[in-house]
């Protein structure tokens, strides 16, 4: 299959569909996506409802909190029997979601916005930051209508069902009654609505992290058509083989064991560890990013006119932010306020103050100077790598993923980045997909308890921990890696063809030269 060159294409070569005005090409694909979520929605209305599933997965419906009727007395003479209670939500765990839920929308808006806004010229900064913006808000919707029932509901081990289209069955009105979602303990269920808007924010900036490869010379169009695509065929797959499990009270009898596991996702089942998402999220956007980089191609002037950030004041708070907000996003996935939460908590802080370290002084040994661009990406390098890690190694292990990271990602947005010589303009392979392979691979390391890590729970029946050989593991994150970069490359190339075909990739050259902010948007950053 080959592609044009889109930073050559006139206006009309890159409107297949006619040269009408915007709006008509706008108004059309919303035609198309709304037929498409009706015929979704019959579909599952002719289906059987499936119990959602798991958070860190987990999600098994489980019984409604909301008090019953106490039964009639019975008239014989010995009381009859009470059914025990139901589980119902401990109020520190539910306020702890609630609060990551709130600290993971902060690292999408305002943080990653601001981030990437003070990387680039100051003539695409607004753009920047209505991409963030609005494909954080339309991806929330989509999560709402489809994507949290195919990642989330029982289907089959590589997506989830339709059983929770438009978040049917989460809310029952007539009775008040809320349903349920699994933790990662037995009899602790959460609020399946507190779940449902957590993982809404992960899959929310797993998209926005793709443009920052992007920037500077894409349709704003193209743009929400590619969100729109890859979200559907990339993020929820992996999200659903990733995270997707029965939940621990599914376990109840040591001879169902092979059968309930056959449920899950297809890489949980393979027992892959991923506490928060490094294989879901970064590996999965930073691939992205680089193919929408290729096919992008580089931008008018590169390497002949200057690129350079133009406000790293923007850029720091932004990463600052990004740190604040990163403890939602990897202690949050404990899913509980418990001792799960304190390691990823801690282990996110010291590994992200590693990275900081390793790059600076990386840096300023390559070339003679520290750099405060430098220092905030080595931070953000941390939080990628230490992400799937964060509740799976011990202390020891958050000193040596943050260490590493700042190291390698150093390296990948300097020698690969040279080697690959493709324009990722904001380093979203160099930092996310580097980042997330070497803290995907260093878990399967220092999740082992020889090595300070907790191990995992080996049998959800008795609740006995164990941890696999270093080896073993690290085979095991190896193919959980290659599934993921395999997939996501596919997912994308599809995507960016769509909208290429829809309403070309590229604006035109001379839009590129003014800035995006007037020729897309008709507005300034800066008065």
């Amino acid at each position: 299959m080959t592609f044009p060159t889109p930073h050559r294409r006139s206006r009309a070569q890159a409107l297949p569909l006619g040269h009408g005005p915007g709006f008509l090409r706008a108004a059309l694909l919303a035609l198309v996506l709304a037929a498409g979520a009706l015929i979704v929605a019959s579909r599952a209305r002719a289906e059987e409802p499936v119990a959602p599933a798991t958070p860190s997965a987990a999600a098994a419906a489980t019984a409604n909190t909301a008090p019953t009727a106490a039964p009639a007395a019975a008239p014989a003479a010995v009381p009859a029997a009470s059914a025990p209670a139901a589980p119902v939500p401990n109020k520190g765990d539910t306020a702890w979601m609630l609060t990551s839920t709130a600290f993971v929308l902060l690292m999408s808006v305002p943080a990653l916005a601001l981030f990437y806004g003070g990387l680039v010229r100051q003539k695409n900064m607004l753009s920047v930051l209505i991409q963030v913006f609005v494909v954080f808000s339309l991806i929330t919707v989509l999560w709402a209508v489809y994507g949290y029932s195919l990642a989330f509901t029982e289907n089959n081990s590589i997506i989830g069902g339709f059983s929770r289209l438009f978040l049917a069955g989460t809310f029952d009105a007539a009775t008040g009654n809320f349903s349920m979602a699994a933790t990662n303990s037995k009899n602790t269920p959460l609020y399946e609505l507190v779940f449902v808007a957590f993982q809404s924010t992960f899959a929310a900036i797993t998209v926005c992290l793709v443009l920052g490869a992007i920037v500077e010379r894409v349709r704003f169009a193209a743009v929400l058509i590619f969100a729109v695509v890859w979200f559907t065929i990339s993020y929820l797959p992996i999200a659903h083989m990733v995270w997707f499990w029965p939940g621990p009270d599914a376990f109840t009898d040591a001879k169902t064991v092979d059968e309930v596991r056959s449920h899950a996702g297809l890489l949980w089942q393979w027992g892959a560890l991923d506490f928060a998402g490094g294989t879901v999220v970064h590996i999965n956007a930073g691939v992205a990013g680089l193919v929408g980089a290729i096919l992008l191609g580089k931008r008018v002037g590169l390497g002949r006119e200057s690129m350079a950030p133009h406000s790293l004041t923007m850029t720091m708070i932004g990463a600052s932010l990004l740190w604040f907000g990163w403890f939602g996003f990897n202690a949050g996935s404990a899913y509980e306020a418990n001792g799960s939460a304190a390691l990823a908590f801690m282990n996110t802080y010291l590994a992200t103050a590693c990275a900081v370290l390793s790059w600076l002084f990386g840096e300023w040994a390559l070339k003679g100077k520290p750099s405060l661009l430098g220092a905030a990406s080595g931070a953000v390098a941390g939080l990628v790598a230490i992400t799937p890690a964060a509740g799976n190694v011990g202390i020891p292990g958050a000193f040596v993923i943050g260490t590493a990271a700042g190291l390698v990602c150093l390296w990948g947005v300097t020698g690969l980045k040279r080697r690959l010589k493709v324009d990722d303009s904001l380093d979203v392979f160099g930092v996310h997909a580097v980042g997330g392979i070497t803290g995907a691979l260093l878990t399967g390391v220092f999740n082992t308890q020889s090595l300070g890590g907790p191990g995992f729970v080996k049998d959800w029946v008795s609740g006995t921990v164990a941890s696999n050989g270093i080896l073993t593991q690290l085979l095991i994150q190896a193919k959980a890696v290659c599934l993921t970069v395999v997939w996501t490359a596919v997912a994308a190339l599809i995507a960016f063809k769509v909208a290429d075909l829809l309403v070309g990739l590229r604006v035109p050259e001379e839009e590129e030269r003014e800035g995006l902010d007037t020729t897309s948007h008709g507005e300034r950053a800066y008065s």
